[in-house]
């Protein structure tokens, strides 16, 4: 799809969810680590384990079973080349087309990809290992850092990579320099594809980053909901 039509991408986590993007048309969900902050109430990703992915992606499989899902390896499951091979494994048994990581992990990136694992790559803000959640690659020496990574990350073998929070004469010159697909999150307009976080996407939540958009207001409309069903069993309208 590179250089023929942009690429929309959306995280899910749940059944319900992933049957609603595989029907809208989206061609990749992606199972993010960020369920643990939007869908578990943790203030990190770094708390989701391989236990809480193999559920969520498992989950996604069973709503969407004809779309490409990406399952993210979490914090710490791909120190080594060997145990990104056995944790991504698991992801693709649960359900997974393709697994992501952070960051230049040049060895484990080329160890998936002999295995005949399709890879992800990702740089710009990392989420599992950044200090806090601000733009990246604004100097100079920082901007270079991401585009090596980003070069060594597809030469490694990925086939998409995830630019996040990073200036967009950036992306562009990421994307444009890269022969495999980029997929921004407040990464600009020119790169491949856009990915946002479902929840953000759907006004699901307290805050929502200020490179997200909100397509609709379903935590407003929950709330009236709810708010319906308790008054009608106080006044007894219900059942």
């Amino acid at each position: 799809m590179k250089g023929k039509e942009p690429i929309a991408m959306l995280t899910a986590y749940t059944c319900p969810i992933a049957r609603y993007l595989e029907k809208s048309g989206v061609p990749i969900i992606l199972v993010g680590d960020t369920v643990g902050m939007v869908e578990m109430g943790f203030n990190s990703t770094c708390h989701v384990t391989m236990d809480h992915m193999q559920y969520h992606v498992a989950a996604v499989r069973r709503g969407a079973t004809h779309t490409h899902i990406i399952g993210d390896l979490p914090y710490q499951s791909y120190e080594s080349p060997e145990s990104a091979l056995s944790n991504a494994r698991l992801l693709l048994e649960a359900g997974a087309d393709s697994v992501k990581l952070e960051g230049p992990h040049i060895e484990e990136i080329e160890h998936l990809v002999a295995n005949d694992v399709a890879v992800v790559g990702h740089t710009g803000l990392t989420p599992q290992t950044a200090v806090n959640f601000k733009q990246v690659g604004n100097e100079a020496a920082d901007a270079k850092r991401i585009v090596d990574e980003a070069h060594q990350i597809a030469a490694a073998g990925a086939f998409l990579l995830v630019l996040e929070h990073i200036p967009s004469n950036l992306g562009q010159e990421i994307t444009e320099s890269t022969e495999i697909p980029t997929i921004g999150i407040g990464a600009g307009p020119a790169c491949d594809g856009q990915v946002l976080v479902v929840n953000d996407a759907l006004g699901i939540g307290d805050y929502w980053p200020s490179f997200s958009k909100q397509y609709a207001q379903i935590g407003e409309i929950i709330q009236q909901a709810v708010a319906r069903f308790k008054a009608e069993v106080v006044n007894r309208q219900f059942p």
